[in-house]
């Protein structure tokens, strides 16, 4: 059996977004207020700006943190644990009711396509008092997968 060889693929803005498109798995990483970290497990789409978009709710520890600093990591994990992944530093806003609705309908259809009824999402979105991170990409590590240095392969 061979071993897994550890891989770094740097990629441009458009190559990471198609990168990102389809995973949805991901680890949002805010500061608290004492300066640490906070690291929230989310699921994440792409609205139609290049943004990741992230739901919550207005009281969670990632939309205040995101508030209060607005500068963000995200690291993209693939559906299998050693799969690629790829963490994406950014800016972040939050957007709460009613201004989240209609990105919360994007956010949505980047996840899972048309909705049978947007009308009963858009009230239960409401309903629940959701918002939505936005976070605008500003830099990126290469797509890495896990593995042996390539030196070790022998």
């Amino acid at each position: 059996m061979s071993p897994n060889i550890a891989t770094n693929t740097a990629v441009d803005r458009d190559e990471l977004l198609e990168f990102i498109r389809p995973r949805h798995r991901a680890i949002l990483l805010t500061t608290r207020s004492d300066g640490g970290p906070q690291a929230s497990p989310v699921t994440c789409g792409v609205d139609q700006e290049g943004r990741i978009v992230v739901s919550t709710y207005p009281d969670r520890a990632k939309a205040r943190n995101a508030r209060r600093d607005s500068r963000v990591s995200v690291v993209v994990l693939s559906d299998d644990f050693d799969g690629p992944w790829v963490q994406v530093d950014g800016t972040a806003e939050v957007l709460d009711m009613p201004e989240a609705v209609e990105a919360l309908v994007d956010y949505f259809r980047s996840i899972s396509g048309e909705h049978p009824d947007w009308d009963d999402y858009r009230q239960a979105m409401v309903r629940q008092n959701k918002s939505l991170v936005r976070i605008t990409p500003q830099r990126w590590g290469p797509v890495a997968t896990g593995g042996f240095p390539p030196e070790l392969a022998s």
